[in-house]
């Protein structure tokens, strides 16, 4: 029996299921990526601006591509879609790059988590909404908001809401030495506006949002604060079709339920600027601010550092800030934000040890 000899069509290749490409590292460029806007980020998807202010404006829904892998997209965010930009439900493009932000506006869940949630992107003014009343104003939050914004480098707008029931005086007053512009507002109640309202009879009973509106006038502004204090009823008359959820005010824990479940950034009439409403938060911690760099977010105190002595805590016996406080160059609010200071470096050391 003679041997055979075999050739190559002897030879069995299986089809590649996955195709017979050859597999590469090099990624495409997309050259023909076209510039779009994050304004809501739901499970996922991604609701986008294609043609800013232009006549082909639209709205096109999008999906992060893989080659993206865990880059977070936020609202704010300046990205670039590939595919179907036609937009509309039945329309879905891919977001291949996210462009160079202008600014981050962070957040942990408490001074001891290294996680960094970044809220939004590419702002220019944090707007702090706190009520005077139901639930009551909490300072050491403002602060915390205060240093967040300054290591941001955003500008800080105050808004202090249900101004008809407290006098907003001294907040302002405790305020107005970090030079924090500062605004007090009030919407009418459920009983000061009848049913079936108009947006023009609503408006009758507000007052401070022609100066708030003003304010954020040619500005990208994200709002935070606490629920129940009033965001999304701001945001419904700044935007009048916005349409955000609304709700109240539990009389027994004072804390509001969560009516804002996503962050939205919406258009001021005119095409004036841009408000990013936010969900409420509980706390808003700052692990990822530098330690050492805390006491200069508070301009009030940070010059009475000077007579400090060398490597001091500012929480110690020998703290040249106790004499600056005490001369009054602190201002009315200056022990309370002393106190405020030092609990939050004390946060902060504790999560540092550990």
């Amino acid at each position: 029996m003679t041997r055979r000899s075999y050739d190559e069509s002897d030879v069995r290749v299986r089809p590649n299921r996955r195709g017979s490409r050859p597999r590469t590292k090099d990624r495409p460029a997309h050259e023909d990526a076209v510039e779009a806007l994050v304004t809501a980020v739901d499970r996922g998807r991604y609701t986008t601006l294609v043609g800013e202010g232009t006549s082909s404006e639209r709205v096109v829904t999008a999906m992060k591509a893989r080659e993206l892998g865990r880059k977070g997209i936020v609202v704010g965010d300046r990205v670039g879609l590939v595919g179907d930009l036609q937009g509309g439900p039945d329309h879905l493009a891919r977001i291949v790059r996210q462009h160079e932000r202008r600014s981050v506006l962070r957040r942990t869940a408490d001074d001891t988590d290294p996680v960094e949630r970044v809220i939004v992107a590419n702002v220019d003014q944090l707007v702090v909404v706190t009520a005077l009343a139901n639930p009551e104003p909490r300072p050491r939050m403002i602060d915390r908001c205060l240093v967040a914004a300054y290591d941001a480098g955003l500008e800080p707008i105050l808004v202090l809401t249900k101004a008809d029931l407290v006098d907003p005086t001294p907040l302002i007053e405790a305020y107005a030495p970090l030079g924090a512009r500062c605004i007090a507002t009030s919407t009418p109640s459920d009983t000061d506006v009848p049913a079936g309202a108009t947006v023009e009879d609503v408006l009758a009973h507000t007052s401070g949002l022609d100066e708030l509106r003003d304010a954020l006038t040619g500005h990208v502004s994200v709002l935070v604060g606490h629920s129940g204090v009033g965001k999304s009823t701001l945001v419904n008359l700044l935007v009048p079709d916005a349409m955000r959820a609304t709700g109240h005010v539990n009389d027994v824990t004072g804390r509001g339920r969560h009516t804002s479940t996503s962050a939205i950034a919406l258009r001021l009439p005119g095409g004036s600027g841009w408000v990013v409403d936010t969900p409420g938060v509980r706390s808003f911690g700052l692990a990822h601010v530098r330690l050492d760099g805390i006491v200069a977010h508070f301009p009030d105190l940070e010059p009475g550092t000077a007579d400090c002595p060398r490597g001091c805590t500012h929480d110690e016996e020998e703290c040249g800030l106790d004499a600056w406080v005490d001369s009054g160059r602190a201002g009315p609010a200056g022990a309370a934000r002393l106190d405020s200071l030092r609990r939050l470096l004390r946060a902060r050391s504790a999560s540092e040890d550990a």
